[in-house]
Parts: structure tokens; C-alpha cells; sequence
């Protein structure tokens, strides 16, 4: 059956197939801006979606993964951040470490706490004496990653859910999720009582095609407009079909900003990993990132948020407050 994630694998993967060379020296390297940014970016802006894939001599992989990337350096990433205007970054522990948080760390400490935050990954044999060490790196929260492993059950979700909160309470930490509508829907009462900032990663997983309509949408809509849950318009291609600038997922970023800018922030998702396997191949198998241009990207918020306060909000003033930067 072609459930709407085997949809959404087979985009991204059609994607990375095209990028694929005979040699493992010709595989591409994580993407830079081809587009230059055309608006004023506010000083103190955040990209609140990344993730550095370190030197496997150093971090290595879990043995659990659901995917094999390319290194994507530091270095790289202050590229990126130069061509884009950003002064600030959010570094999301990527699955391929497991419950590992070193090479985040890593990343954390030698880009400075005036410049840099983290969302970790954690499971109960991480001592509280771990956290406080990840906190003074930077770290600012956890991540429930359910959709990488396929993970649709709303009553695991809660379970999971409400063990995160026991571990985050009183830290001045936050709950990041990454799951699809159906589950945020099911979720939604757990998401609206709860006492930390919970974050949805990338549009919940809307559907651009699909529209302001589908079903679970309402639900995400309504969180954001109440204040009880922030939202990143991130991973735009994560949600639309529409190549390179994905421009149907305007109406969504749209209704997500005019619910509520004061919870909406912007990322990019960089280095824009498929997350799975390519087919016919194994999650051993080394799989090139996505060619995305994240200057064309950064250019559509202008398009969802014309007004110039309103991407400050979006921009810098929101991710100070939630990562407290």
C-alpha cells in the first residue's frame, strides 16, 4: 500500500538517485547557496534546523541508523551561514548517532554559546549529571524523532511524550517532535497542557498538495494560534513536489504565520538528508544529501511573511526567546 511516507521517501529518493556516481569520491557534497538571498535579513538571525554529520573516525554511526550520509562539516556549515546573512544556528542531533550526542556537542562548543544551540536525543540511561553537561554546551532540548522510523502510533507517541517531559522539566528546556498531522492531532490536548515549549518540526508534515484542508492540519493550526506549541516552516521539500522553490507550500507557511508569528520559526534543514535508505540499497550504504538551494528557500519568506517585523519575529526575536540565545 502507498502510504503518504513511502510517498514522501520516493520523492526525496528520486531525488538522490540522480545524484548518485559510480565513485564514492563523486558523490556530492553537502549544498551551498546557488541563489543570492534578496532581502534585508535581520542582524541576530537564527536558522533553526541543522545538523552536522562529523568525521566517523571521531563520531561513529549507530549501528540502528536508517541512513548512511556524506560528512557534513562545521566549516560548511559557517559557509552556508555567510552566503544566507544567519548569525545564529540551532545544530539537531541527527538520528545516525543514536542517543550519541557527541558530535553535537562537539559542534556546539566550537561554534560558542553567543552563536549556537542544540536539540538532543536522549533515552533513560542518560543521567541528569549528562544533561547538565549538555547544557552548559548549549543544548536547550529534546527530540522525539518518530517519523524517520516510521512510528505512527499515537498511544507510543504520548508514552514517549510524557516521558520526555519528566526529563525536561525545570531545565528551561523544550520538547522538539518530528512526527506527521495524525499524530499531532491525536496529541493535540497533550501538546496544549504541557507545561515546556513544544516545537513541530517541518510544517507537521502537511502535505503542499494536499492543502490548508487535510486532515490533521486544523489541529496544528490551532495549537500555533493559542500559543501552545512553536512551528518550524523548515524542510520545505519535505512537503512539496514543486522544485526549487516549492512554491506550493506557500499557502501553509501562510496559515501557520497569520495563526500566530510570535510561534513560528524558519530552518533549513541542512544538510538535507533523505533520512532512509535509497532503494535497492541498505541504511549502510553511503547516500548522497540533497542538492537544496537554500538562498531560493530563504527567499520564499518574504513571499509568506511580506511584512519585514513580521520575519524579525520569525527570524531572531522568536528563536532568542526559545532557545534563549
Amino acid at each position: 500500500m502507498i502510504t503518504r511516507r513511502n510517498a514522501l521517501i520516493g520523492s526525496l529518493a528520486a531525488g538522490a538517485t540522480a545524484l548518485l556516481r559510480p565513485a564514492r569520491s563523486l558523490f556530492a557534497k553537502a549544498a551551498q547557496p546557488a541563489t543570492p538571498v534578496a532581502f534585508a535579513v535581520p542582524g541576530g538571525a537564527c536558522d533553526c534546523h541543522t545538523h552536522i554529520f562529523g568525521d566517523q573516525t571521531r563520531f561513529p554511526l549507530w549501528s540502528g541508523r536508517t541512513y548512511t550520509p556524506e560528512t557534513a562539516s562545521i566549516e560548511e556549515m559557517r559557509q552556508l551561514h555567510r552566503a544566507l546573512h544567519m548569525d545564529r544556528v540551532v545544530i539537531v542531533h541527527p538520528s545516525i548517532y543514536g542517543t550519541d550526542n557527541s558530535c553535537t556537542v562537539d559542534a556546539l562548543r566550537v561554534f560558542g554559546g553567543a552563536h549556537a544551540r542544540g536539540i538532543a536525543v536522549i533515552n533513560d540511561k542518560i543521567s541528569d549529571a549528562q544533561l547538565d553537561d549538555m547544557h552548559r554546551a548549549g543544548v536547550r532540548g529534546i527530540r522525539i524523532n518518530l517519523e524517520t522510523f516510521g512510528q505512527a502510533d499515537p498511544s507510543a507517541a504520548r508514552q514517549r511524550f510524557q516521558a520526555a517531559l519528566q526529563r525536561v522539566k525545570g531545565r528551561g528546556w523544550h520538547i522538539q517532535i518530528y512526527t506527521r498531522l495524525s499524530v499531532v492531532e491525536a496529541l493535540q490536548n497533550d501538546i496544549a497542557a504541557s507545561p515546556v515549549p513544544v516545537v513541530i518540526d517541518h510544517f507537521g508534515l502537511a502535505q503542499a498538495v494536499q492543502g490548508t484542508g487535510q486532515p490533521g492540519f486544523s489541529a496544528l493550526v490551532q495549537l500555533v494560534r493559542e500559543g501552545k506549541a512553536y512551528v518550524k516552516v523548515s524542510g520545505a521539500y519535505r512537503v512539496s513536489t514543486q522544485k526549487p522553490d516549492y512554491a506550493d507550500a506557500a499557502p501553509l507557511a501562510t496559515a501557520l504565520i497569520q495563526a500566530n508569528a510570535q510561534r513560528i520559526v524558519w530552518g533549513t534543514d541542512w544538510p538535507h538528508p533523505i533520512g532512509l535508505p535509497l532503494p535497492g540499497k541498505t541504511a549502510t550504504d553511503l547516500a548522497p544529501v540533497l542538492q537544496i538551494d537554500d538562498g531560493r528557500l530563504l527567499n520564499q519568506l518574504p513571499v509568506w511573511a511580506p511584512d519585514a517585523g513580521v520575519r524579525k519575529t520569525i527570524l531572531v526575536d522568536n528563536p532568542a526567546r526559545l532557545y534563549g540565545f
